[in-house]
């Protein structure tokens, strides 16, 4: 498999220079208060005063009905913070020095008021946002442009229309995000296409990286599939064995100038130690894909930072896990690989990574724990 790699926890992690900053000069930049984790390939596992990344996730409203939603979009009975509210916690991110904010749904740009939250954000934090791309027409692509915004983000299910369009329940929807892929790549945008790995999409993987050369992406996401919100009704039809997906990664052919970025061994990370995210309602969740498993606190009442120093949320970052693979704490600098799955097929914050080759423990990822069936789990 050739080409650049990078796990898919960086996904949007493009911050101020990113690129070229060692893991020494970032722990740096963040001021740890202590390296007192274990040493990762004589990389010690950093305490950070606070996340080198933050996720807004802004709404749970989309226009689409996908059957790979994690949001589980129009089943909302919170309001969403308000306009005000969210500018309000911007001002907090600043305050308090954090550098990136990655921007998700729902559909973002279906809120109505999220352009006006984008251009408070603009040119005070890197910005990058989680789309599918859609809305996204010339004259939108160049006032994002003009605001800041660094990268699009753009979920894709299939690479095939025909799926693309039956996933999204939404005829037209792949050449619209294509559509808008193109107009984000011609205002200067960076772009980069995120699939989601299912039964749908694995044997025509190679049609990502085929997408991503043809319209001038430099960078394809290939996504582990989350048993969170409408996904789980679809689980028995969209999910996959481990060995399967291995397979269908291996198979792929990238070329030098395309960025693959997987989680999968041997680039399995616990990106929990740097990030931090918000729901629509306020609630300091972790990480997106944390959703229905935690809440360290709703930022209305509490100020994100004290949410961060929350017991179970330092617990989850201290990388302390049951089992964790030498290989990807040795490529990732963190250890026990996602928070999330282990949880879900667990039920344990410390335990070992399913998706990771040498984590499994035999078990089956297309078979769910019963608890996750049901509404809340």
């Amino acid at each position: 498999m050739g080409g650049q790699t990078m796990g898919d926890q960086a996904v949007g992690e493009q911050a101020v220079g990113e690129q070229a900053m060692g893991d020494q000069a970032m722990n740096e930049l963040f001021r740890p208060r202590d390296v007192s984790g274990d040493d990762v390939a004589g990389r010690p596992v950093p305490h950070l005063d606070r996340p080198f990344k933050l996720t807004i996730c802004v709404t749970q409203t989309c226009t689409m009905d996908c059957r790979l939603c994690y949001a589980d979009c129009g089943a909302a009975t919170r309001p969403e913070l308000t306009t005000q509210q969210w500018q309000h916690f911007i001002d907090q991110l600043v305050r308090d020095n954090v550098l990136h904010v990655f921007f998700e749904g729902g559909e973002p740009f279906d809120r109505p008021d999220f352009e006006d939250i984008l251009a408070y954000a603009g040119r005070r934090l890197y910005i990058a946002v989680r789309t599918h791309s859609a809305g996204i027409d010339g004259a939108r692509a160049q006032r994002l442009k003009a605001m800041g915004v660094g990268r699009l983000y753009v979920d894709l299910f299939s690479a095939e229309p025909e799926v693309q369009d039956a996933l999204t329940g939404t005829p037209g929807s792949f050449d619209a995000s294509v559509a808008g892929m193109r107009n984000a790549l011609s205002a200067g945008l960076g772009v980069t296409i995120l699939g989601i790995l299912s039964r749908k999409n694995f044997r025509t993987l190679q049609r990502y990286i085929d997408l991503a050369e043809t319209i001038g992406a430099d960078q394809v996401g290939i996504l582990r599939l989350y048993p969170l919100g409408r996904v789980r009704r679809y689980w028995n039809e969209l999910s996959l064995s481990l060995d399967e997906m291995m397979g269908a990664l291996g198979a792929l052919a990238v070329p030098d100038h395309i960025q693959l970025m997987q989680s999968w061994h041997p680039r399995d990370g616990n990106c929990c130690w740097q990030n931090a995210a918000v729901s629509p309602f306020g609630d300091s969740i972790g990480c997106p894909y944390m959703r229905e498993y935690v809440d360290y606190g709703n930022i209305t009442e509490t100020p994100f930072i004290e949410t961060w120093q929350h017991p179970v949320y330092r617990q989850v970052r201290s990388c302390n896990v049951e089992q964790a693979c030498p290989e990807c704490s040795a490529t990732q600098g963190s250890h026990g690989g996602c928070r999330a799955t282990a949880f879900a097929y667990h039920g344990r914050l410390t335990a070992s990574d399913p998706f990771c080759t040498h984590t499994n423990q035999g078990v089956d990822l297309r078979d769910l724990p019963q608890r996750l069936l049901q509404k809340d789990p």
